[in-house]
């Protein structure tokens, strides 16, 4: 395989894993070593962050911060606006990189940077829109009013399944509220973190912003407890698994920082009598395989109406037969490998807990050999007949596993939809208006996103994305998401020459 990308995008074998956005200041000498899951072959080093290199770069952040924040939002939403041309000019490249390095499809990979040149524009939209509220004081000739102000540093943990996009929803959006930004990628994708710094890096440079505003650090868990435990660090956004969630939000809440918990997902669509089940048959599909079962929306429960259950059945039993599995460049393939053997492990691992607990296999699972399937981590998209309460189906897997729940009543499916965990997306597939409101109601889906004739997966930026229990609840990108990544300020002005109390105290001398 030709790999020119590489090239374009300014990496070598050995890449500078620590840079400060104008800057790459790394003198470690222990590396991490990125290999890809679709060939398993080297693909190039990126140095380990050191804990005094890690000081330096909260050092210059922190310097930067104190100038970034004084410039006007709509002025830092150029620098954004010109980084989404960057990509723009580079796509290609950092989508074919995105695809090797991680293992989704080619169209998925550009599909992610198109995320991120998506939110570039909202960001410098949003850039003349950091609203606050006036409000009306109790008290005469006075005024009162809120207004917003950059937080500081704001870490940014980020995982392998969306290498990029997902900093870019962060950064892009902190960036235009004036904050600074410490990024530490998943050590399984650490040259994507790499190339999108080394596009920015010019167009700070072009800019004359301040050294700090964007800044890189890479390593493994380690690496991310530098900010976790870090004061300097106002808040931690955090992507990844619940454990994982778990422990940054004890550490950053025993300090009283603020965090942005992004992590596990078990998203069901229900499919009723009244479904269209062409629909059905293309949301169920792509959600549950595309990325190779590994997004955080991926579709892992289908919950169907007894009375199109076998329809149903059928028609995904064929579909899956019909998937090419195979190198994700290559656009004739429809699913790629998983990120490495680990993820291969535990995806036969639940196979094996699932057929304990009595699951069917409807579309048997395992491990791809032979010519093209050479790094082992190809594997074959499962469907499995089971039941809501087993213990492997209210756990996420992070793997192309499907299981097939059927129901009797609507209220029923609902209550199995949100009978799990976790509550990031989900999805009803209705033609009837009455039950699309009875899902999106208040009793309904407990997910923090409800789609009705739409999968789980392919959330759009101008929405808030996030969910609830133990997704974490934290909201990125779209909507007024943007208020976590500032601190909210109460102002009231009096401009009579008496001094009135509020609650009408009186307080005289």
């Amino acid at each position: 395989m030709k790999k020119s990308f590489l090239k374009k995008l300014g990496l070598k074998q050995k890449n500078n894993g620590t840079s400060t956005g104008l800057k790459s200041s790394a003198s470690s000498k222990k590396y991490i070593e990125s290999y890809s899951p679709v060939d398993g072959k080297y693909i190039g080093s990126v140095s380990i962050t050191s804990k005094s290199e890690y000081n330096k770069v909260l050092r210059t952040s922190q310097k930067a911060f104190a100038t970034w924040r004084t410039i006007p939002a709509p002025q830092r939403g150029e620098v954004v606006r010109q980084y989404g041309n960057a990509l723009r000019e580079q796509k290609m490249e950092l989508g074919q990189l995105v695809s090797y390095e991680m293992g989704k499809s080619l169209q998925e990979g550009l599909g992610e940077v198109q995320e991120m040149i998506d939110i570039c524009d909202f960001a410098v939209g949003l850039s003349r829109q950091l609203y606050g509220l006036t409000m009306h004081s109790e008290r005469p000739s006075h005024r009162m009013y809120e207004q917003w102000h950059p937080l500081g540093v704001v870490g940014i943990i980020s995982a392998f399944n969306f290498p990029v996009a997902v900093w870019a929803w962060n950064s892009m959006i902190a960036m235009v509220c004036g904050d600074v930004c410490v990024w530490k990628p998943s050590e399984k994708t650490p040259l994507c973190a790499v190339a999108c710094q080394n596009i920015l890096q010019k167009v700070l440079k072009a800019n004359k912003v301040p050294e700090g505003v964007s800044c890189l650090i890479n390593g493994d868990y380690q690496v991310g407890e530098y900010m976790t435990t870090d004061k300097q660090v106002a808040l931690v956004s955090a992507t990844g698994s619940t454990r994982m969630g778990k422990i940054v939000a004890a550490t950053v809440g025993a300090r009283l920082g603020k965090t942005l918990l992004e992590l596990g997902g078990n998203n069901a669509i229900i499919v009723t009598p009244n479904a269209n089940m062409d629909l059905v048959l293309t949301g169920a599909l792509f959600g549950a395989v595309g990325t190779c079962g590994q997004r955080c929306t991926t579709t892992r429960r289908l919950i169907v109406h007894e009375s199109v259950y076998n329809n149903v059945k059928k028609a995904l039993t064929k579909a899956y037969k019909q998937l090419k599995i195979g190198d994700p460049l290559n656009a004739k393939n429809h699913v790629g490998p998983l990120i490495d053997k680990d993820a291969v492990e535990s995806y036969l691992n639940s196979i094996e807990r699932l057929k304990k607990e009595g699951g069917k296999m409807l579309v048997p699972g395992g491990v791809l050999k032979g010519r093209g399937y050479g790094s082992g981590c190809y594997v074959k998209p499962c469907i499995a007949e089971a039941k809501n309460d087993y213990e492997v189906v209210q756990h996420e897997t992070f793997a192309p596993i499907l299981y097939l729940i059927k129901y009797k009543t609507l209220d029923e499916a609902i209550a199995m939809q949100n009978d799990v965990p976790q509550g990031l997306s989900s999805a009803i597939m209705t033609d009837s208006v009455r039950e699309a409101e009875l899902f999106l109601s208040a009793g309904g889906s407990d997910c923090g996103i409800a789609n009705v004739n739409i999968g789980t997966s392919g959330a759009e930026i101008g929405g808030a994305f996030g969910g609830e229990k133990e997704t974490g609840g934290g909201r990125e990108s779209g909507s007024d998401a943007w208020k976590a990544y500032m601190r909210r300020q109460t102002n009231t002005i009096n401009y009579s020459t008496e001094l009135p109390l509020a609650q009408g105290i009186k307080f005289d001398l």
